[in-house]
């Protein structure tokens, strides 16, 4: 046993080298990217024999690191197989999904699936954090990006990301709707992470008025803000249509935005559990993906 490597470093490299960058490792361990790399450098000193080659922008496999590599994962991925088989959690379901898309749409959907599936124990574990299938026993995931995420990861469409301008019924009162371009120009905004005013009021044709105004880190808060008359919010549609049908918020302008960056839900390709499958049915047929 004393020629085998430190467990801790070799989990640094198994999550470095699934990511091939040691930020997004750290955050999977909830650990520091410098821990990470120190990690790494201790399991390169004992192997006597450089894994990586440091980029200016991440790191990239040696030969043998590669080599390597394949193996550990292997071998951890045996690890949890066992560890399963030995203590199995029936109808236990981990999905991860942003905050937004957890407040906004998954949550107040809940009691629709619990209705539907009342022996499946669907846990949400809501992040902004890339979450790893992996090292977190995530099942499914749900991810606003662009295909492809991964030869191992199976991506179905779950919402086109179209983007419509709301607003708290107040803030536009007396004012008819939809809102005149210009007249939406010099109302005030809020921003969310994805900062889509200036695409979208080019497309109404005003140069100027896009960049002003309250910013805030998640879309969800920008929606809340919204409701609470504090702007006029740019945000996607499956998000607010609760609210607008709730007469929280009203859409301002006809004009919508399709973002090139839509909803995903994502699961590892091959084996994976009876209830995650049937969850994974359950998204599909409510958003009407489904094929």
């Amino acid at each position: 046993m004393s020629s085998l490597p430190p467990l801790n470093a070799l989990r640094a490299f198994d999550a470095a080298g699934r990511h091939l960058n040691f930020r997004i490792a750290a955050e999977e361990l909830g650990v520091t990217q410098g821990a990470v790399a120190q990690q790494v450098r201790l399991l390169e000193d004992h192997m006597a024999v450089p894994l990586f080659e440091r980029l200016p922008k991440g790191v990239a496999f040696t030969a043998a690191g590669r080599s390597f590599h394949g193996r550990v994962a292997a071998a951890f991925a045996e690890l949890r197989d066992a560890t399963r088989s030995l203590r199995p959690e029936p109808g236990q379901v981990l999905i991860s999904v942003t905050p937004t898309f957890a407040a906004k749409w998954l949550i107040p959907n809940l009691p629709a699936f619990s209705e539907c599936h009342p022996d499946i124990d669907l846990r949400i574990l809501a992040t902004e954090r890339v979450s790893s299938f992996h090292g977190d026993g995530v099942d499914l995931a749900i991810r606003q990006g662009a295909p492809p995420f991964g030869a191992a990861v199976e991506a179905r469409l779950l919402f086109a990301h179209e983007l419509v301008a709301v607003a708290a019924p107040s803030l536009v009162e007396g004012r008819s709707l939809p809102l005149a371009p210009e007249v939406l120009a010099r109302m005030p905004k809020l921003h969310d992470a994805h900062d889509g005013w200036p695409a979208f009021l080019a497309r109404l044709g005003v140069r100027d008025g896009g960049t002003r105004g309250l910013r805030l880190s998640q879309t969800a808060l920008a929606i809340d803000a919204a409701i609470s008359g504090q702007g006029v919010a740019l945000v996607g549609r499956f998000l607010a249509e609760r609210d607008i049908a709730a007469g929280h918020l009203v859409q301002v302008s006809a004009a919508r935005l399709i973002d090139q960056k839509s909803f995903y839900l994502l699961a590892l390709k091959g084996k994976r559990s009876r209830e995650a499958d049937r969850v994974a049915d359950w998204l599909l047929s409510v958003t009407g993906a489904a094929r």
